[in-house]
């Protein structure tokens, strides 16, 4: 029955993976204006997938790491019990955040649900070394490195596309005409000033910033678009590489599932959560952290794809959201466009993470040894 149990909280956390992560790689479409949330949703899901089928290949390190192999004893990591409190406590957390809108860390969840239930499990608690170099550092340091990258990037990328010759301007449009067109971007409320439209209310008209200009002979905004897609995906793919393992880690408990097993039922319910779950985390992270065009979405997702595949393929267990979010951090402090108090709220989130997700591995190991 604990096995029965340990497994069935490892596919809720994967369902709440999905409801809370998935969106992460393509909110810079949808925040950008780029596509449709449905559109974003299912180029999400299918990149994520095939993240997920790649973990079976390349994650295996990841795999052993959060089996809780080498943090506490093996006798601990082969307690059914142990497995079960930990994937409880992360999928709790999780869930929680979700159904607040926040995007907190599934890999932040799980170690916290490690910890809570290895102190109470392990005659000798959990090895504070392994927890400070192996998963504490990589968490800590990934988000920084996230922020740096992006504010260091975007202006070398934004001064090549002014030496390409590529100019931006803002388009005023009602339903699908296009009623005015401004040089630059200088946001909604003035480019509706600058257009000057006495019939129309501001909530009827929107500005979409727009590329013109012409790169190797092809248009510059539909070169965009593409390569904003391709950032995206490999945002989600790097996604489902490096937290599908993670997750299908607490499904080897006493050896009941095969890996190749446990990572697709992981992937599955991974989508799953997305498809039906994902859109208050979405709102948040597209237009609540800070306002972007589609060649600053590109930036924030291209540092995202590299840190977190970098990572998986080294078996370091960094977080996609901590990376993801920290790129738009990045692109909101350049910018001068990020919304601090959204921002704040999520830096909140992320600190009582740990702590819940600790309280609740205790909790639950408690109630079930």
């Amino acid at each position: 029955m604990i096995i029965a149990t340990a497994l069935l909280v490892g596919l809720l956390l994967a369902f709440a993976n999905g409801a809370n992560d998935n969106f992460k790689g393509v909110a810079t479409l949808l925040g950008s204006g780029t596509t449709s949330y449905r559109t974003a949703l299912g180029w999400a899901t299918l990149t994520t997938a095939l993240g997920s089928v790649a973990a079976f290949f390349v994650a295996r390190t990841l795999l052993a790491a959060f089996s809780g192999k080498g943090l506490v004893p093996p006798e601990v990591v082969a307690d059914p019990s142990f497995p079960a409190a930990v994937g409880f406590a992360a999928g709790a957390t999780v869930l929680l955040a979700t159904r607040l809108g926040f995007p907190v860390s599934t890999t932040h969840a799980l170690i916290g649900g490690l910890v809570g239930a290895g102190l109470l499990a392990s005659p000798v608690g959990v090895d504070r070394g392994r927890l400070l170099g192996s998963f504490v550092v990589p968490l800590l340091t990934s988000p920084v490195i996230a922020v740096a990258l992006a504010a260091g990037l975007y202006p070398i990328l934004r001064s090549l596309r002014r030496q390409l010759g590529v100019t931006r301007s803002t388009c005023v449009c009602v339903g699908e005409e296009v009623v005015g067109v401004v040089p630059g971007a200088p946001g909604a409320a003035r480019a509706l000033e600058l257009v000057r439209l006495p019939t129309v209310s501001v909530g009827e008209a929107r500005c979409e910033v727009r590329y013109e200009g012409d790169v190797v002979g092809v248009d510059a905004g539909r070169l965009l678009d593409l390569a904003h897609f391709a950032s995206s995906g490999a945002v989600s793919f790097a996604r489902g590489l490096n937290d599908t393992p993670k997750i299908a880690a607490l499904l080897l408990v006493g050896g009941a599932i095969d890996p190749a097993l446990a990572l697709a039922a992981v992937g599955i319910l991974i989508a799953i959560g997305g498809v039906t779950s994902a859109r208050r985390v979405a709102q948040t992270m597209a237009h609540g952290v800070t306002a972007m065009n589609a060649g600053q979405g590109f930036t924030a997702n291209m540092v995202t794809a590299a840190l977190v595949i970098g990572a998986s393929r080294l078996g370091v267990p960094v977080s996609t959201t901590h990376v993801s979010v920290g790129s738009l951090f990045g692109i909101g402090a350049v910018t001068g466009q990020g919304h601090w108090g959204t921002i704040t709220s999520i830096l909140l989130a992320w600190a009582i993470t740990l702590p819940v997700a600790g309280a609740l591995g205790a909790l639950a190991f408690t109630i079930l040894r």
